[in-house]
């Protein structure tokens, strides 16, 4: 999201819909927008080379957990 930009889930509720399932409906739809995530990652600002070594590091222990794998 940059400035400016609005969005806008709409929800649309059919006659005798359960307003259960409704809602539901929004929270399984707003949690694929990533809003809250987004949100969460811009209260602290993380450095570049730390996201980079992070992310270096991540696919390291996926490729040993393959590797592992491999060898059973």
């Amino acid at each position: 999201m940059k400035g400016g930009d609005i969005n806008v889930l709409v929800i649309p509720v059919k006659d005798g819909e359960n307003i259960e399932r409704a809602l539901k409906r929004f929270k399984r739809k707003f949690d694929r927008t990533k809003t809250m995530r987004e949100l969460r990652s811009r209260q602290n600002f993380i450095k570049p080379s730390v996201k980079n070594r992070s992310k270096i590091q991540k696919a390291q222990y996926i490729q040993h957990l393959r590797d592992q794998e491999e060898m059973i």
